[in-house]
């Protein structure tokens, strides 16, 4: 899954960047709200992890700005004042969860999991989806004989994805832009390869090839 970071504080933003990436997820960052707007208008992303003291442009004018344009991309607000109105401010621009700092990462992680899995209708600690369970803290799968299987960061980062879209047509383009950074080569047969590999690990027919159009997970596969 792919996440915008919205900081001004480089070393806050390096570390957290460093630990989301770590725990699976493809990130981009901006440091100033123009910026930000620009991105989260452009780019497919998940989530937004969205600083209200932004240089340029609050981070609380660009939530607005957002929702006012239709664009109810997934928001959680960070502010370093804790205060009860900015609470009430960022829920009444359409924030869909609130974290003052300082925090701990692993609270935000857990709430970056909740709000995907909330926005694709899916509670719980894991993602289920046919006879897969996927388990995000340890980026494993589990199949329905209970055999556990390891992925490599970027073949969970694309399970999730599948799993999140079941019996959906995706494209190679959909693939990349919520699997990897806004840096990543576009036309590279990445995708292709891990795909190949997600065959061989779990099975050839979960996930099929639909020839010009992309890739579908089969998520109802006795």
């Amino acid at each position: 899954m792919r996440l915008l970071l919205v900081e001004d504080d480089k070393l806050i933003a390096a570390t957290l960047k460093k630990e989301l990436e770590r725990h699976g997820f493809a990130v981009d960052c901006a440091d100033n709200g123009v910026d930000a707007e620009f991105m989260g208008n452009e780019e497919p992303y998940d989530t937004v992890i969205l600083d209200l003291g932004l240089p340029q442009r609050t981070g609380l004018e660009v939530l607005k700005n957002w929702r006012n344009q239709g664009n109810q991309l997934p928001v959680i607000v960070l502010t370093g004042r804790d205060a009860w109105h900015e609470r009430v401010d960022g829920f009444k621009a359409g924030a869909d969860d609130y974290l003052g700092k300082p925090f701990h990462h692993e609270e935000l992680l857990m709430r970056i999991q909740a709000l995907i899995k909330r926005s694709h209708n899916m509670p719980g600690q894991t993602i289920q989806s046919g006879t897969l369970d996927l388990n995000e803290s340890r980026q494993e799968v589990t199949l329905a004989d209970g055999q556990i299987i390891p992925l490599t960061g970027t073949e969970f980062r694309l399970l999730r994805y599948f799993m999140l879209n079941p019996g959906k047509i995706l494209t190679k383009t959909q693939l990349t832009e919520h699997v990897y950074e806004q840096s990543f080569d576009r036309d590279s047969n990445l995708i292709e390869v891990y795909v190949r590999h997600l065959r061989e690990k779990l099975g050839q027919d979960l996930i099929k090839t639909r020839r010009g159009q992309g890739y579908i997970y089969m998520a109802d596969l006795p």
